[in-house]
């Protein structure tokens, strides 16, 4: 079985930083990815699909702080699901699970014309939770 995901779109709205009360930093954030297509009567349609995306350790702060809305992103990694109960009723959850995210947007300047710091990707060999990260995150608990 294969479970690999690449998507290329723009972030919805700035990464979302937190920790997890044993201190990994984890970012979430929606990314939309746009998909052009011709009608059999040959008219031209774009639709627009979002994606929640979830990064851990090193490429959870690199994320937060160097990705804002509008950004443009390359996002490889693997879907993930859960099923919770909410109210009684059974949901689910999919998200894409990050190995690597890649800026694809050169750096902007600050109010005062310097650039703007940039950092390249710190590739990171624990991108997915870590251990002591329950595999039932229905309840899911942040501090920060």
């Amino acid at each position: 079985m294969i479970n690999h995901v690449i998507l290329m779109g723009n972030l919805v709205a700035d990464p979302e930083l937190r920790y997890t009360p044993s201190g990994v930093s984890v970012a979430t954030f929606r990314l939309a990815v746009n998909d052009n297509y011709t009608t059999q009567s040959g008219e031209r349609r774009e639709n627009a699909y979002f994606f929640n995306v979830k990064v851990w350790k090193k490429q959870a702060v690199n994320v937060a702080n160097f990705l804002k809305k509008g950004k443009r992103a390359l996002v490889e990694g693997r879907l993930t699901s859960r099923i919770y109960e909410k109210d009684g009723q059974k949901l689910s959850w999919v998200e894409i699970s990050a190995t690597s995210v890649t800026f694809l947007d050169r750096p902007t300047t600050t109010a005062e014309g310097g650039p703007e710091s940039f950092s390249p990707l710190i590739e990171d060999s624990e991108t997915f939770p870590p251990d002591d990260f329950a595999t039932d995150r229905s309840n899911d608990e942040f501090v920060g």
